[in-house]
């Protein structure tokens, strides 16, 4: 690694021979397996990007120049080069380096991302506030990953492809997003390289070159850039070209003989500028090219072999929830599953080998997915949207106007509910509490366990209305399983325990510690009722007010932000009952949370049973110092909640403060 351990700064680089890159880039690519073998990440996209990053800031002054990675999936190389090679081995730890590109740790980290699609508008903006402000440093987006199928990228393009600004784009086309790219520019992209005519140009300027007698070097240089612009003409170019910008390839983005002086000859080009490079997904590690889609996120690998190093010991609640869907469409042949770009991710490659025909991959475009579900119900079908809850965020506009206001039978399984570990902040599952129950027509679960989530998945396909089932990233928890999938009644709960002293009320994965927490105070010596939510909307009201009425306190329980969410619809239905009873809310607090382990995140912010344990039994001191007897009632109440003291907070908080 003796030309890696010499870059501290792209200043290094540059003393560099280009001559030097092609082993530099074997040692990136030694350093990224090794980290990525012990600790997981997204292994194929970056093995894959490696050159590109070289030539970007051998000949970019970053980071007065700005480069934007969308997705910054893929930016392992950019992190390597830009001192932080020391600390590469906490990639995705706790406390440790992001797997994404962020402002707060580096400066050379120009933009925060962990969604696709987002790069183009994020850099446009950045070319308008440098030329606001009369600078001149580039600014360079690198799309990749199948960004090129979201709408938000077209959207840029067609914004900035309609100036004369000094701009940039790179597609790095490896034919691939996490999955196998679907559409119809992935298709137009592909045709252009593997069509009869483009393959006929290429093989007949090789035959020619080889004709020629005693050809030297120069001329070689000079027929291949003949060849370049030749492919220019004729392939992809037009497309960019109506969208306004100058277009440059497609080229080898493995090989610096090329990459290099085109790259520079784009860095001198006025307007807008689309430079086309062909990478490989997973270059340098065979187990990663033989399978780019397991590669792309992976957990942590055997490097001689490429299997997983530690195999779960019960299925995960994906699995299950894709199972139920299976065993449900084949008694339904209206239910189909829509994915965007994530059919590996939720699980549906299972699903499709059963039904290739009824499940649509519409790439990174979260969005038209909703839309489209919306449309396929409008005609009798039943669509189930498989998306991670962050990814639900990005379509919330579609959740509200094209199906919840027109009452549309559709399912969202909801996957990655919760915390989800190492990808941290952007991917985190805090919200859907929070940003579905307030929409009206929608039914929002979580299941405590898989049986219950089977159960569920059933109930959002027979209701008639929006209807959405949220489940945690992780394996299941081993309960027996019913033999088959009952319709629950919708807007009941229940009851696990009966109490007199405190009730607890959970929802989801935070049920089963809820339980262990009430065990633990039982020995002590107090009477604790535990609620199965089941729904946070509607919510059993009954229920609620019924075992308020009958403790001293209430304490809810959920893995989801505390504002607006299970906890908060508690206190509105205990409100608008007019009961009084102290109550604390225990959640996930007003800030983004960091990554790290689930069971660590847990514990940090009081979700595991010790930490609801502590936190009620505190809870039950307070009010036993105030004295007298403290019963449900109705008259003013004081509430014991706990809120965040700002929108960004690293360091966490004391839960209970």
């Amino acid at each position: 690694m003796s030309l890696l351990k010499s870059i501290h700064s792209p200043a290094d680089l540059k003393k560099l021979s280009p001559k030097e890159f092609p082993l530099l880039c074997q040692e990136i690519r030694e350093q990224i397996i090794s980290v990525v073998s012990s600790v997981g990440g997204h292994l194929a996209s970056n093995l894959g990007v490696v050159e590109l990053s070289v030539a970007l800031h051998y000949l970019l002054n970053t980071p007065q120049d700005k480069i934007v990675w969308d997705t910054s999936n893929q930016a392992y190389t950019h992190k390597l080069l830009t001192g932080r090679r020391e600390q590469f081995h906490t990639l995705r730890q706790y406390g440790g380096l992001s797997g994404f590109c962020k402002r707060e740790e580096s400066e050379y980290d120009t933009f925060n991302a962990g969604h696709a699609g987002t790069g183009v508008s994020a850099a446009y903006g950045m070319v308008e506030a440098r030329d606001q402000q009369g600078l001149r440093h580039k600014v360079v987006c690198v799309v990749g990953d199948g960004a090129m199928t979201a709408g938000m990228t077209l959207e840029g393009l067609h914004h900035a492809g309609g100036t004369n600004r000094d701009f940039i784009v790179v597609l790095n086309d490896n034919q691939m997003s996490i999955s196998k790219n679907v559409g119809a520019i992935s298709s137009y992209l592909n045709r252009t390289f593997t069509g009869e005519f483009f393959t006929k140009v290429r093989e007949e300027t090789s035959q020619l070159l080889g004709a020629i007698p005693h050809i030297g070097p120069d001329m070689q240089k000079m027929a291949r850039r003949a060849e370049e612009l030749a492919k220019g003409m004729i392939l992809p170019g037009l497309l960019f070209e109506e969208l306004g910008f100058h277009y440059v390839g497609p080229i080898d983005g493995h090989n610096f003989e090329h990459l290099l002086p085109t790259l520079e000859n784009v860095l001198k080009m006025r307007g807008p500028v689309l430079l086309h490079v062909i990478t490989k997904k997973g270059l340098g590690y065979q187990p990663a090219v033989d399978n780019p889609v397991w590669f792309h996120a992976c957990p942590p690998f055997v490097r001689e072999t490429g299997e997983m190093a530690k195999k779960a010991p019960r299925p995960s609640y994906t699995a299950h929830a894709v199972n139920t869907l299976i065993k449900l469409a084949k008694e339904d042949r209206r239910i189909v599953a829509i994915t965007a770009a994530m059919c590996e991710g939720t699980g549906l490659t299972a699903f499709e080998k059963e039904f290739p025909d009824r499940l649509y991959d519409v790439g990174i475009a979260e969005q038209h997915a909703v839309t489209f579900a919306a449309g396929l119900a409008a005609e009798g079908m039943r669509p189930v949207v498989t998306i991670y809850s962050t990814f639900l965020q990005r379509s919330y506009d579609q959740v509200v106007h094209d199906v919840a206001t027109q009452n549309l039978p559709v399912a969202f399984c909801i996957d990655r509910g919760g915390l989800v570990a190492e990808d941290g902040t952007t991917h985190h599952g805090a919200f859907d509490f929070a940003y579905l129950r307030h929409v009206p027509n929608m039914v929002v679960m979580a299941p405590k366990d898989e049986n219950e989530l089977q159960h569920m998945i059933k109930t959002a396909l027979s209701y008639d209305g929006p209807a959405s089932v949220r489940y945690p990233r992780g394996t299941c928890l081993g309960v027996p399983m019913d033999q088959q999938p009952a319709v629950l009644e919708i807007g009941k709960g229940e009851l696990l325990r009966e109490g007199t002293d405190v009730a607890i009320a959970a929802i989801g994965v935070t049920v089963g510690q809820a339980v262990k927490a009430a065990e633990r105070l039982a020995e002590d010596g107090l009477s604790v009722a535990v609620i199965n939510g089941r729904f946070v909307k509607p919510l059993d009201d009954e229920l609620i007010a019924r075992v308020a009425g009958q403790t001293r306190c209430l304490v809810t329980v959920e893995e989801g932000s505390r504002m607006g969410g299970f906890g908060s619809a508690v206190l509105e239905s205990l409100a608008e009952q007019g009961i009084t009873v102290p109550t604390k809310l225990i959640g996930l607090p007003d800030w983004y949370i960091e990554q790290g382990p689930q069971d660590l995140l847990r514990e940090k912010y009081g979700l595991t049973a010790e930490g609801i344990y502590q936190t009620v039994k505190g809870f039950w001191e307070q009010l036993s110092t105030k004295g007298g007897e403290v019963r449900a009632r109705n008259v003013r109440r004081e509430t014991f909640s706990l809120r965040g003291e700002s929108l960004y907070h690293p360091e966490g908080d004391e839960q209970g403060s």
